[in-house]
């Protein structure tokens, strides 16, 4: 883990952080990753594949953790950008250049609260949290970085309200020992996803 946090993404484990500070102190390849900002935004444009999503608006630093409002622009034509997530991310690794790791989201209007952070599941797994909005439709992926597909999903969960309870259920397949991005996700009014939450998992041995 990255501390005690889980990493989700772009590295799966502390060797793979290493490996890529040892390339990059040879030739400079992918600098991104030393910026919080760039790396929140390709995980949720790339690693997610929410497209529309291409800003950071705000990146906030505090010692070795930062937080990046990620958005979107306003497709209706209203000034400025919309947030769609704020993405949590920590410094993997010792050095001046341990890269940028995704470690989850800070939710707000749409949370993943179930299952638990750093939780070790199985498939069927049971998803949910709680949403404030109208006519929302919530997408659940199961991902992992070794796979650019899906490798479990479900949609669509039809929610909204007051902070109002949602939950699903989704099958997923993969190996033990893996640690698991789930993403919930809901838009269709001005933008496909205009809100996401993640929370990161194990699979239980």
């Amino acid at each position: 883990m990255a501390g005690r946090y889980q990493p989700l993404w772009p590295f799966s484990s502390s060797g793979e952080a290493a490996a890529w500070q040892r390339v990059y102190r040879k030739d400079g390849r992918q600098r991104w990753r030393l910026d919080a900002g760039r790396t929140a935004v390709a995980f949720a444009h790339d690693f997610l594949r929410f497209t529309e999503i291409d800003q950071a608006v705000k990146t906030v630093h505090q010692g070795r953790h930062a937080r990046v409002h990620v958005g979107y622009r306003n497709a209706e034509g209203g000034s400025g950008t919309l947030v769609a997530a704020v993405v949590h991310l920590v410094r993997y690794g010792s050095g001046p250049d341990a890269p940028w790791e995704v470690v989850g989201t800070d939710d707000t209007d749409l949370s993943l609260t179930k299952p638990a952070y750093g939780a070790a599941v199985g498939s069927p797994l049971t998803v949910g949290g709680r949403i404030t909005g109208v006519d929302e439709s919530i997408r659940v992926q199961v991902r992992h970085p070794g796979s650019a597909t899906p490798i479990g999903e479900r949609c669509c969960v039809g929610a909204g309200g007051s902070d109002s309870p949602w939950s699903a259920r989704v099958s997923f397949t993969a190996r033990t020992g893996r640690t698991l991005t789930v993403v919930a996700s809901t838009g269709g009014h001005v933008a496909a996803v205009e809100r996401f939450a993640v929370t990161g998992v194990r699979i239980a041995s």
